[in-house]
């Protein structure tokens, strides 16, 4: 073999031997990326005492209307969609219990589902929004992941609509986040757990934040059952 030869067939076997190695890489980040998707497979259902969080969770998972009351831990079930079994996590509303139960649960979340009482709004958009800035905060460091803000008990004849909720929300949510940047600048911020939301500068908007934000509306009760828009989005973090 002259030496020409035998210089193209170093090169052809060096390429071939680089190809592997290219190859091998990038097929352990795929399954390392599909396991670690298919590991977070958790849905936590969020918000303020009596939003009615348990009965949307009761209705989803076993499809039907029941009476609840304040938990003081989390409920678990399973939710079936496409070949693919989500686990819905009941959160307790209660402000000494929630964000405790959040962080136990937040790293298998692929969802987040806050549900907001849309006839009491007026009046508790303060504690509405003070939970759900946590969430969000807590959220910005989470990948893949969507959320959903369901406006319920829209049965109801003073139920705010969705457009009005976020409004709402969104100018509460930009208050806070002036009040929580000055708490940050005058405490160690390793002693304060909320981080900033939005974008600087300029007033906070859901469409800001680095992960998907949608808001439906629903009614779960005795009478009335309108979860369609939940299902569909649910089945949107299976494809």
């Amino acid at each position: 073999m002259d030496s020409k030869s035998e210089s193209k067939s170093i090169t052809e076997f060096s390429s071939i031997i680089t190809f592997l190695i290219v190859f091998g890489i990038t097929l352990i980040f795929v399954i390392f990326f599909l396991r670690r998707k298919s590991s977070k497979r958790g849905v936590l259902l969020t918000g303020l005492c009596d939003s009615g969080k348990t009965l949307i969770f009761a209705q989803l998972v076993h499809g039907k209307y029941t009476s609840t009351q304040t938990s003081m831990k989390e409920n678990l079930g399973d939710y079936l969609v496409k070949n693919v079994t989500l686990r819905l996590i009941d959160i307790p509303g209660h402000e000494r219990l929630r964000d405790r139960f959040f962080d136990q649960y937040k790293s298998v979340a692929r969802g987040i589902m806050y549900v907001v009482d849309s006839v009491t709004l007026q009046k508790n958009v303060k504690d509405a929004a003070e939970c759900l800035y946590n969430i969000l905060s807590e959220c910005m460091g989470l990948n893949n992941l969507s959320v959903l803000i369901i406006c319920n008990k829209q049965d109801l004849p003073l139920a705010k609509t969705s457009t009005v909720v976020k409004s709402m929300l969104e100018k509460e949510l930009n208050a806070l986040r002036i009040t929580k940047s000055s708490q940050l600048e005058s405490v160690d911020q390793k002693t304060n757990k909320a981080k900033m939301i939005g974008k600087v500068g300029e007033n906070f908007n859901f469409s800001h934040l680095p992960f998907d934000v949608k808001f439906v509306e629903a009614s779960v009760s005795s009478e009335h059952k309108n979860t369609n828009d939940m299902e569909m989005w649910l089945t949107t973090l299976c494809s």
